[in-house]
């Protein structure tokens, strides 16, 4: 060995050749002893490394020796190459997000080599790709040439390169053209400034590249003008490759005549890329482009692999919003082929036999074709692409035809595509009141004589129900649920009884419960005999389905208890085998679920009894994959909430799982690829659980079971700080120091979620758990260095979250701190740094908002396209209500200090009060008007005369948002600042009573902001002296009450009346107390909505006086009030007087 290192370090390059073969040997011991020998050698001398490597590549006699000196060298031009091992097929595991990743490994062996060695390699490197005849070593030189080019380029220290490609693609050698096509397709996004003046030229030899008489030079070229076409940034560039579509076309025509699948696989997705990055580009030729894809996606002459991508390719122009949003609608007939193509390909079914077993779901896909699982995907990406609209006449047409059909594969197909597309189209399935017809649809399904047809029906009922609810259970609960219930009695059948018990769970989760209750005794009658008759799936199945039932059904459930809890406790206690251990998840899943629904008076002897059954499980150590431990923490939650503060002698056997599941690390592989891109390590492969995404020749697998435990694990901990408050005191300092790192988490958005909901939790709890002096002497200080620990990251996480609706999420969570603390806890320097984050967010949002309507200007947009972008705009439309709650509650605590950081948020606020902005943006933007108005004096002095006249403008738009904002502003102007309401009273009052006078004022659409309009009067009748018209304006107000709508208005309005009725307001009485029987009536309907409409205290009040009227009045008055009353107002009265509450 001794020797063999010498031989090394004086260059020898046979010996050099040895270590190479050994690095590549599979004796382990064999090849670290080379990589120790390798890195020796690297440190001694990094030019000896290279030069050696480009003479192997160059001289070595055997292939695989050469091939391998061609991989290491361009490793050697990207990365060191003898660095870190997270790239040599071992785990790593961090807190790193992917974008950390891609910088893991940043030196590199070609830097610290000397120039005349570099010039070496360059030389040899292209004299290589004149001279290699070996085809695989070709390319791997050729990915060399690509990786040193993208590092080294634009510091112009290669300008042979260019020059070199050109003549290698005129050469008319294949081998050559091939090999600088595909390095001018690597180096189109690195190089292109320096490619655009050849553009002419290029677009000239790339058509004839395609129409070469060899193959991979077809595709080399095909590829590089794909790549061209991608990285040209100005449409115009772009545009000068438009006549090569039929060339592209013919090309890809060429190739899949050859039979060669690899080659024509490559062609397509090079069609493919086109279609995701510019789809545009395709619009002048697009009739021509996607008849063509058609044929190939429709021809069963072709492999599947490559009918695939000729309608991945058809379904990418689809989902192309952002770019083209409604193109592809513009060509309905190509649009009715594709969705006869995807519903051919749900013709790739068979039946089998394994398939009717049902002790586990192994065998569920069993006789489901790739084209089959293919289908399902695109029906639904499809309908979420292109809307109802399009896709909705297609399936009336096709889908009743396919149900007539004798063959059992057509009925199935025809179930399954209305299971897929129904989330895409379900608003119009809705509006156009289709439900009807396709729930009689799906029960002929489910009384078919077919197996999988029945089982298919299933699933078309479950996912309608999920999709197309509440509505489908309201309107249709009398075919659904008996139906379905029947299929539940096939014993014969157990996986499409199992799967019948899983479309209940679907209804279960959007049924009203008065709907559910009238078919509980059937259901729980069932469920419960598939538990005790069923195989293990159905138990399973029948498991989940009585804990969804028993969720929806809530204290409706409570009179089947001392039946379905015995049975629960029965699979729970007795499930003790490995195949079981599902079983005994879902029972504690089930037994947890109950409890909620019947409340812990109920469910406490049980819920003490289950948890010591929990404990005993936990320390009987449960097998690593055993899902009982998952199902514990969830379960934990639930009794938590069931129990309330009963739960607390329970929480240290939770909280240690609870503990180590949130501070899980993401289990991240990374792992090169080999130069052919297959992966040199695959056992992830055909993992489920592995997540894999590729960036440059390095394949990242993140282990996604081990991110869902974190997720579970860090809502329950967000769970136990909500319900247990002080409480959860004990634990607050361990698992915030796990929360706060995670408002970072990049890997799972859940996390972050979580993460951000329990961090007021968690410092609420230590609030109060000080305030009411329970926190082991800790006082206020600890809580100022509690929320100075989480106050920096939460708002520095604000700076990079990709998700608007976790964003949101952070604001609410600044919101409810701001609440919670206030001043002098929180200081204004630290409100600062929350208001630059907020100016961030509105610039950022404005930004989005200008993209969207840029997008509504396109040429291809229509009314579908409108449709899907309220989705995006009711997010936007949630942040930017964050934003103002926000500086809602920042007034309200800090009042004028505030002001001057407001001042800094003044013209952004004023862009969403222009014209020209969205309904929900003015509504935004005026809401802040009106906190500023309510909580600061000095910012109402100095913009009132900007605030009053917009308020007074807008109280009477059409809009009824914007009219309720308005009227809650002016209400907030009267009550505030009286003598600034005092200046426009007049015109105030007048404008309220218009709004309130209105036709339809009361309706759903209008009255929320009717109610505020008559909630800004009795204000006005409060706070404001010598108000015009007061007896007028008071007659008005009374006979608008009661106050139905809002709430929060009604509780003031209705306390408001009693007062003045208690101070013998004659306004309020009116002349001759002509209003008191009105007043009487109003008093009764706010009682008989308990709490809601009144606080207690005010309720009090009122029945007080009615006692009074009834005592004080004559008789002969109150029988003439009483017989203005309804008879159930009348029962109200009566009982309210007499002490007894009807």
């Amino acid at each position: 060995m001794e020797a063999n290192h010498q031989a090394l370090l004086t260059g020898d390059v046979a010996a050099f050749e040895a270590l190479i073969q050994q690095l590549m040997s599979a004796d382990n011991a064999g090849r670290k002893q080379a990589e120790s020998l390798l890195e020796q050698l690297k440190q001694h001398s990094t030019d000896l490394v290279v030069g050696n490597l480009i003479r192997l590549m160059r001289q070595a006699q055997n292939p695989a020796s050469k091939d391998m000196s061609a991989v290491m060298l361009r490793k050697a031009s990207l990365a060191n190459l003898f660095g870190p091992v997270i790239f040599c097929g071992k785990k790593y595991r961090g807190t790193h997000s992917i974008l950390e990743l891609q910088a893991v490994t940043k030196d590199s062996l070609w830097q610290r080599t000397s120039p005349n060695v570099q010039g070496f390699i360059k030389t040899e490197l292209l004299n290589c790709l004149r001279e290699e005849q070996k085809q695989t070593t070709l390319k791997k030189v050729g990915d060399t040439v690509s990786g040193l080019a993208e590092r080294i380029y634009d510091d112009s220290e290669w300008p042979e390169l260019l020059p070199f490609l050109f003549e290698c693609v005129r050469s008319n050698q294949p081998r050559q053209m091939e090999s600088a096509l595909r390095i001018f397709a690597d180096l189109a996004g690195f190089i292109m400034p320096v490619l655009l003046p050849h553009v002419s030229v290029m677009r000239q030899q790339l058509a004839t590249c395609m129409s070469h008489p060899e193959t991979d030079v077809k595709i080399a070229g095909l590829s590089a003008t794909t790549c061209f076409i991608r990285e040209l940034e100005e449409d115009s560039d772009r545009n000068k490759f438009q006549d090569l579509i039929p060339v592209m076309l013919q090309t890809v025509s060429n190739i899949l005549s050859t039979e060669e699948q690899d080659s024509a696989e490559e062609a397509l997705e090079a069609f493919i890329e086109i279609a995701e990055a510019h789809p545009t580009f395709l619009r002048r030729q697009l009739d021509v482009v996607v008849n063509n894809m058609l044929q190939v996606a429709q021809s069963s002459q072709f492999p599947e692999g490559i009918r695939q991508l000729a309608a991945e390719f058809l379904v990418t122009l689809c989902e192309a919003r952002e770019r083209a949003p409604g193109m592809m609608r513009k060509l309905p007939q190509y649009i009715s082929q594709l969705f006869s193509c995807m519903l051919l390909f749900l013709l790739d079914v068979t039946d089998e036999a394994e398939w009717h077993q049902a002790d586990s779901e192994q065998y569920e896909a069993e006789g489901e074709g790739d084209l089959y699982e293919f289908g399902q995907e695109c029906l639904d990406r499809i309908a979420l692409a292109l809307g109802g609209k399009t896709m909705v006449p297609l399936a009336e047409q096709a889908l009743p035809q396919l149900m007539t059909d004798q063959r059992w594969q057509q009925r199935h197909a025809a179930l399954i595509c209305l299971a897929q597309i129904a989330e895409g189209c379900a608003k119009v399935m809705l509006q156009n009141k289709q439900v009807t017809g396709l729930v009689q649809m799906c029960k002929q399904g489910l009384q078919d004589p077919h197996a999988k047809v029945r089982w298919a029906a299933c699933q078309a009922v479950g996912q309608m129900c999920t999709d197309l609810g509440p509505d489908i259970q309201n309107n249709e609960h009398a075919t659904i649920v008996p139906a379905l219930t029947e299929v539940m009695k096939d014993f014969n059948e157990p996986r499409v009884q199992a799967h019948a018990a899983a479309a209940i769970v679907n209804f279960s989760e959007n049924c009203d419960e008065e709907i559910l209750t009238g078919y509980l005794d059937a259901l729980i009658t069932q469920l419960l005999g598939l538990l005790q008759n069923g195989q293990k799936l159905v138990k399973e199945g029948a498991l989940t389905a009585l804990a969804s039932v028993a969720d929806a059904a809530n204290a409706h459930f409570i009179r089947y208890y001392d039946t379905v809890m015995p049975m629960l406790k029965s699979v729970l206690y007795n499930a003790h085998n490995k195949a079981e251990q599902l079983l005994r998840a879902k029972a504690l899943e089930c037994v947890s679920l109950v409890g909620m629904a019947v409340g812990k008076e109920r469910f406490r002897a049980d819920a003490q009894e289950v948890m010591a059954f929990m404990q005993q499980l936990q320390s009987s150590q449960l097998d690593p994959d055993d899902p009982t431990g998952s199902y514990m923490l969830q379960a934990g939650a639930r009794f938590c909430k069931c129990l309330g503060s009963e739960f607390l002698p329970y929480l240290p056997l939770v909280m240690p799982q609870l503990i180590q599941s949130a501070s899980l690390s993401p289990d991240v592989s990374v792992r090169e690829q080999d130069d052919d891109g297959e992966d040199i390590e695959d056992e992830d492969e055909e993992d489920e659980d592995t997540e894999t995404l590729y960036l440059g020749d390095k394949k990242i697998s993140i282990r996604t079971s081990v991110l869902e435990e974190k997720a579970t694990a860090c809502n329950m901990l967000c769970c136990y700080a909500d319900e247990l408050e002080v409480g959860f005191f004990p634990w607050v300092e361990q698992v915030t120091q796990i929360m706060v790192p995670l408002l970072k988490f990049y890997f799972h958005e859940e996390v972050r979620q979580a993460a951000v909901q329990a961090v007021p939790e968690l410092l609420k709890s230590v609030y109060m758990a000080v305030s009411e002096g329970k926190a082991n002497g800790a006082d206020m200080q600890y809580v100022k260095q509690m929320l100075d620990y989480v106050w920096q990251p939460l708002i520095d996480s604000m700076v990079k979250e990709p998700d608007v609706e976790v964003l949101a999420n952070m604001l609410e969570a600044v919101q409810d701190i701001v609440r919670l603390v206030g001043a002098p806890l929180l200081t204004l320097d630290q409100l600062a740094q929350a208001f630059e984050r907020f100016r961030a967010v509105l610039d950022d949002s404005a930004k989005r908002r200008k993209e969207r309507s840029a997008i509504t200007a396109g040429e291809d947009f229509d009314e579908e396209e409108a449709e899907a972008l309220e989705g995006e705009n009711e997010l936007e439309e949630e942040l930017l209500d964050q934003v103002q709650s926000c500086l809602g509650a920042v007034l309200e605590k800090f009042g004028d200090s505030a002001m001057p950081l407001m001042e800094g948020l003044m013209p952004q606020i004023g862009t969403l009060l222009t014209p020209k902005s969205s309904t929900e943006e003015r509504r935004v933007g005026i809401c802040v008007m009106d906190d500023i108005m309510e909580h600061t004096k000095e910012g109402a002095n100095k913009y009132h005369e900007q605030i009053l006249p917009l308020l007074l403008d807008v109280c009477r738009s059409p809009e009824p948002s914007i009219r309720q904002s308005a009227l809650y502003g002016l209400g907030t102007v009267a009550e505030h600042q009286p003598p600034l309401f005092q200046k426009i009273a007049g015109d105030a009052i007048s404008q309220i009573g218009q709004v309130i006078a209105a036709p339809n004022s009361r309706d759903e659409t209008n009255g929320h902001a009717t109610e505020n309009a008559i909630a800004a009067l009795g204000k006005a009748l409060q706070h404001t002296p010598n108000l015009p018209d007061s007896m007028g304006v008071a007659g008005m107000w009374v006979q608008s009450l009661p106050l139905t709508l809002d709430a929060d208005e009604a509780k003031i309005a209705h306390k408001q009346l009693v007062s003045f009725i208690q101070n013998s307001d004659q306004r309020i009485l009116g002349d001759g107390n002509k209003n008191l029987h009105h007043i009487v009536q109003v008093l009764v309907k706010v009682l008989s909505h308990g709490t809601e409409l009144a606080e207690p205290e005010t309720a009090d009040h009122m029945v007080l006086l009615l006692r009074q009227m009834q005592g004080s009045l004559p008789p002969q008055v109150v029988q003439g009030i009483l017989s203005k009353l309804s008879n159930k107002e009348q029962k109200e009265f009566q009982g309210r007087v007499s002490g007894v509450a009807q």
